[in-house]
């Protein structure tokens, strides 16, 4: 059941007594960083504290992240045990991550696993792919297929095999394909709001506390494009 908090601004895909899962926002930062903007962490933070009436700091752990631009499911721990859990889950890649994502450019195959070697440059923050291994990079695998076909573009569906540094990002742009809006990888112009056309679609994991397996679907954002690829 979705639930939308309007004076926090928040799409809750899910909450119990461990987890609460969100439909991150194009610009929500997951996690605090040099820009000093308030995180996506610190504003579901403020809702539970008013919501629960909490007296003191509320926990609340960051498991994984999202790019800025990037929408879709994060899951964030209320408590320390499902936080462990959950880092060791995802760690060990016991979960399964769907993304969309939408190119411009016709992929070489409408389906395909690619593999590739990402090395990262702190500097302006980007990934680099290379075919081959090269110093300092980092294997990296996902798998795609066309699921949907516009005039202008391509809907991806995409699963992730390992969690590289932008890694949908860089792959999909060695290939040929970078995603709508991504001017850091390769996409002619911006979108208008700053983000890109990445939203991670589902996510599933195996609670932390029930063991039950549970899997979170997010809506895509609310724009032409979109529309049009769920239709």
């Amino acid at each position: 059941m979705k639930t939308i908090s309007t004076k926090h601004n928040l799409q809750i895909l899910h909450e119990d007594n461990h987890i609460i899962v969100i439909n991150k926002r194009v610009g929500d930062i997951v996690q605090g960083d040099k820009t000093g903007d308030k995180p996506l962490s610190d504003i579901v933070k403020e809702y539970l504290k008013e919501k629960y009436n909490k007296p003191g700091e509320v926990f609340l752990g960051v498991i994984h992240r999202l790019d800025r631009p990037t929408t879709g499911v994060v899951v964030f721990a209320k408590t320390s045990k499902a936080l462990s859990r959950l880092n060791e889950s995802f760690k060990n890649r016991e979960t399964k991550k769907i993304y969309w994502a939408v190119v411009k450019n016709t992929p070489p195959k409408p389906n395909d696993t690619l593999v590739h070697f990402l090395k990262r440059n702190p500097k302006n923050n980007t990934s680099k792919a290379y075919l081959k291994e090269v110093p300092d990079s980092k294997r990296a695998s996902l798998e795609y297929r066309i699921f949907k076909k516009l005039d202008n573009y391509f809907g991806l569906e995409i699963q992730l095999h390992t969690g590289r540094h932008h890694q949908i990002r860089s792959q999909l742009n060695a290939i040929g394909c970078p995603i709508k809006g991504d001017l850091k990888y390769g996409f002619d112009r911006s979108n208008s709001d700053g983000g890109i056309h990445l939203h991670a679609r589902k996510l599933e994991i195996m609670h932390p506390v029930t063991k039950e397996n549970l899997v979170f679907v997010a809506s895509t954002p609310n724009d032409v494009i979109w529309n049009a690829i769920i239709q």
